[in-house]
């Protein structure tokens, strides 16, 4: 077991959905989790007054989806909204270094247990966030490996704990389309960047 993730397991917070500091939107969601693992900020969960903005999109975003993600993470995080993404690979980790790279806290879900962060190539990413005053958060309990419907289940958390979700880019069929959909059923603002016409990763 590495180091950091010894360090991870030491810090675990456990909140229960009766908890205070359960955030209060995440109560509200038609599915809420039974309890959240965080490290980090959790206080950042549920800070009333502050906006809080899901950005996600393709995990092999174009250029062009990789560098509009970055400027509306970027904007959005000056004017002091908060961001909300998957910790995954392509826009949720452009999304999350858009934050970070200002100073600014960010809220990271992933799909697996707090003993690890998956993927392996966002460890670095999830030590800025930490050191940022972000937080890491799951529904799932340290040891619980990052299986295929976990990441369905943590789509919704990324949109429950959001105001709004804004869609970078994204294909016809993937998780991006799980995100939105969740958030249009709750009511949640859902926002989407316009993509090339041409291209299959502006599809959705």
């Amino acid at each position: 077991m590495s180091l950091m993730s010894i360090l991870f397991i030491m810090n675990i917070h456990k909140i229960k959905q009766n908890a205070q500091g359960y955030p209060q939107k995440l109560r509200e969601i038609s599915s809420p989790p039974q309890q959240l693992y965080s490290v980090g900020n959790h206080a950042l969960l549920a800070q009333p007054g502050r906006h809080y903005v899901a950005i996600i999109g393709s995990r092999s975003p174009s250029i062009y989806g990789d560098e509009v993600t970055y400027k509306l993470g970027t904007e959005l995080a000056a004017a002091g909204v908060i961001i909300v993404s998957g910790l995954a690979l392509g826009t949720d980790a452009k999304a999350h270094k858009a934050a970070v790279d200002l100073g600014m806290p960010t809220i990271a879900v992933q799909a697996r247990g707090m003993d690890a962060i998956y993927p392996a190539e966002n460890r670095e990413l999830a030590k800025q966030i930490l050191k940022y005053d972000g937080v890491i958060i799951s529904e799932y309990p340290a040891g619980t490996e990052a299986y295929k419907q976990n990441f369905v289940a943590r789509n919704r958390i990324v949109a429950g704990l959001s105001d709004g979700v804004l869609v970078t880019e994204a294909g016809v069929k993937s998780g991006t389309q799980h995100t939105a959909t969740f958030a249009r059923n709750e009511n949640k603002l859902v926002m989407a960047v316009p993509g090339n016409i041409n291209s299959m990763r502006s599809a959705g």
